[in-house]
């Protein structure tokens, strides 16, 4: 006999029916639409008890690969983590898996073993608070926590503990705060610096995501490091601030997580994950590979992601990456064709489906649930697979 189990439940609980494996790369084909976001336009009375902020009517249309991630970014960790290395690189052609296309060229670097810094600005959240944008940026100390009055470049082997969070920007700076500025309206009491440019850029990383020992369970993200990629215009403005009209985020301007912890019961799965509207209307969960990067809690793990020139983001860890001025093509390939099997999701071209309303005091950042999205013939295959243990 049968036993009814009804779908509905299976399509509400993904643990369920979904089956995750761990592997050593994830993928996302053709990465970028035809979209739009809206650009903040004003900051006003940032200390008062009236603080309040406007999006722009005329909204910034994009289209094409990687896009909006197309435009600067910053890069974003949070603990536990010690970063021991980070690299940022541009190419001028680069094609996955193609080893005569264009190679890679360094941008910035810094190294926790020698002290070394180029093109590298840390920034924390240690700044003045406002009732509508939150914390605001400030230069980092060597702990990467606490503020400081320069530039300061982070300490070797730093832990940051749960929660804590500190962001890389270059050592270009700002313009003055204006829609049509370089670096757009931002908050006057920052220091402004641009993001990562680069419709084909790489990022580089090593670090340790030890297991968290250091503070309670009951504080917010416990045991879920996570390192990721924003719209520089995102931390300029508000990060995590509680008015929507105070950062571009929730109309879609961009969020990529590149290795993240999403909750405190799979603490050694990294997700990726793409914060936009292509794929869905749900911004909050995004569009995420189910497949997962294992945690290493005791060594030093190395890996990127690479956002090639046809809008295929490769997100992947490997002992063979290195951090050279210069990279070939077939190097940064060569990293990838020993490790699993990708699970590719691809994202269909999509027009920005939602917006929020100007009047909304939801939050304005990712929540970063745990929310998967699969390919139907997947989930299809699944559930069949499901039911049948159900044969009696």
């Amino acid at each position: 006999m049968f036993q009814v189990i009804p779908l509905i439940l299976l399509l509400s609980s993904p643990s369920l029916v979904i089956a995750k494996d761990a592997v050593e790369l994830l993928q996302f084909d053709n990465f970028g639409y035809t979209g739009a976001y809206s650009p903040v336009s004003a900051l006003n009375d940032i200390y008062s008890d009236d603080c309040s902020c406007q999006l722009s009517p005329n909204q910034v249309t994009f289209s094409g690969p990687n896009t909006p991630l197309n435009e600067e970014v910053s890069v974003h960790f949070r603990g536990p983590l010690i970063l021991r290395k980070f690299a940022s690189y541009v190419s001028d052609g680069y094609v996955y898996g193609e080893d005569s296309s264009g190679n890679w060229n360094r941008k910035s670097y810094y190294d926790s073993e020698s002290g070394t810094s180029e093109n590298i600005t840390f920034l924390t959240r240690a700044g003045k608070n406002s009732s509508c944008l939150g914390l605001g940026l400030t230069y980092a100390d060597k702990s990467g926590i606490k503020a400081a009055n320069s530039s300061t470049v982070l300490a070797k082997d730093s832990l940051i503990n749960s929660n804590d969070e500190f962001a890389i920007f270059t050592n270009i700076s700002c313009q003055s705060s204006g829609l049509n500025n370089d670096c757009g309206v931002y908050r006057p009491d920052i220091p402004a610096y641009h993001g990562f440019y680069g419709t084909t850029k790489m990022f580089l990383f090593e670090f340790q995501m030890p297991n968290e020992t250091h503070t309670s369970p009951e504080i917010s993200n416990y045991n879920m490091p996570a390192i990721w990629l924003l719209n520089a215009q995102i931390p300029r403005t508000a990060q995590y601030s509680l008015n929507v009209n105070c950062s571009c985020w929730r109309s879609g301007c961009g969020e990529f997580d590149i290795f993240e912890v999403k909750n405190k019961t799979e603490y050694l799965q990294l997700s990726s994950t793409i914060h936009d509207y292509q794929g869905t209307a749900d911004i909050e969960s995004g569009l995420a590979i189910n497949d997962y990067i294992e945690r290493n809690l005791t060594g030093t793990m190395i890996g990127g992601v690479t956002f090639d020139s046809k809008g295929v983001a490769t997100v992947w860890v490997s002992n063979s990456t290195s951090f050279n001025e210069t990279l070939a093509a077939s190097d940064v390939n060569s990293w990838n064709k020993d490790v699993a099997e990708a699970q590719t999701t691809s994202l269909a071209s999509a027009s920005l489906a939602s917006k929020t309303d100007g009047a909304s005091t939801s939050s304005s950042h990712s929540k970063k649930g745990d929310a998967l999205a699969y390919e139907p013939s997947t989930l299809i295959n699944a559930i069949a697979a499901f039911l049948a243990m159900w044969v009696i």
